[in-house]
Order: C-alpha cells, then structure tokens, then sequence
C-alpha cells in the first residue's frame, strides 16, 4: 500500500510552487518548529525567519530543531503572540507568513489559537507582505477547537478586497474526521 503524503508537507510543496526567493519569512505559530525549519531551507543563506509562539515549550522546541538542521543562524524564535508580528518587521518588507491554527501537537487543548486574534494577527500580517507575497494557513477544524474560528477566519477571508488579494482555499475532500484545510493570500502586484 501507497503511503499518503502528510498535509503539512503538501503544503509546504504548493508554497514553493507559490513563492519564489522568499527573504524575510515569519513563522507565525511556531509550534515544534516543522515550518519553521522548512522556512529557513526555502529563504536561503542570505534570508531570515521569525519564528513566534506564545508557549515556552514550543519556542524551546523550535529552536532544538533549529540546532539540529543547523539553520539557527537564519532564525529568531521569540516568545510572543503573532498578534504582534508587526514589531518585528516592517510594512512590506515580508515574504511569506504561516499560520497553523489549532493547539500545539501534544500540547494542551485549552492553548489554542482563536478567531479575534487570529483575524487581528492576519490584518497586521497583509500590511507586513511585499507584493507578491503570500500568507499561508492551515486550518484545524476538528474535535475540540476550532469550527468556530475557522467560520469566522473564512468568512473575513471572504470580504477580502480582490483587487488587493487573491484568496485560494483548498479542501482535501476525500480525508475523514474534518481534515485541515489550506488556505493562501496572496498580495496582488500593482500594475
């Protein structure tokens, strides 16, 4: 029997085709540190990453998977909530954002992300973005988290001006138990 891709790498596969030289990368939701490894081999030497979460556990566990790759040069993990994103960069001066919203793998239900904050975290994230540049969600869904702020987050999406952005869902229709779903902003370039 034929292995199935995880959805994680899947993604990680459509952002290279989406995203070409990406240089500065914020990891938004660290968590043990998956994304922000493969943002630190797709920027490069000369690109850097800002990896942020709000738990200890998974700051210490980003930067240990830093180390053993050996691309903690090309990172800063800080202890922070993305909602605050904006402190660490500048307006336009941004790539690529990934968020995966939900709870850390193996870590506590209760410490999950939410719509509001979510929400502000993205409308900080679309000033952050250079043309071309794109953020990126992944959408936990399922049993205890989740269904609420994935309506609220789709629907914001949305209302999304189109000349400004363009929004692509998509939906892994064959995969049970409320699957994650991959979504991907992408700031229009002025013509």
């Amino acid at each position: 029997m034929k292995r199935r891709t995880p959805i994680t790498q899947y993604c990680h596969e459509r952002i290279r085709q989406l995203i070409k030289n990406p240089s500065l990368c914020i990891d938004a939701t660290a968590g043990t540190g998956k994304d922000t490894v493969f943002l630190a081999s797709l920027a490069g030497a000369n690109g850097r990453v800002i990896a942020m979460d709000i738990q200890e556990t998974a700051v210490e566990q980003t930067r240990n998977r830093l180390i053993k790759e050996h691309l903690s040069d090309r990172a800063e993990v800080v202890l922070d909530t993305h909602v605050h994103m904006d402190a660490y960069a500048d307006e336009g001066s941004v790539s690529l954002i990934m968020f995966n919203l939900g709870y850390l793998p193996g870590g506590d239900h209760h410490l999950a992300t939410k719509a509001e904050t979510t929400i502000e975290a993205l409308k900080k994230g679309l000033t952050l973005l250079c043309e071309g540049g794109m953020i990126s969600l992944l959408i936990y869904s399922g049993g205890d988290s989740g269904f609420d702020e994935k309506e609220q987050v789709l629907q914001w999406l949305k209302e999304l001006p189109d000349d400004q952005y363009t929004v692509l869902v998509e939906a892994f229709y064959n995969k049970p138990n409320h699957p994650p779903l991959p979504v991907y902003i992408i700031k229009n370039e002025t013509v």
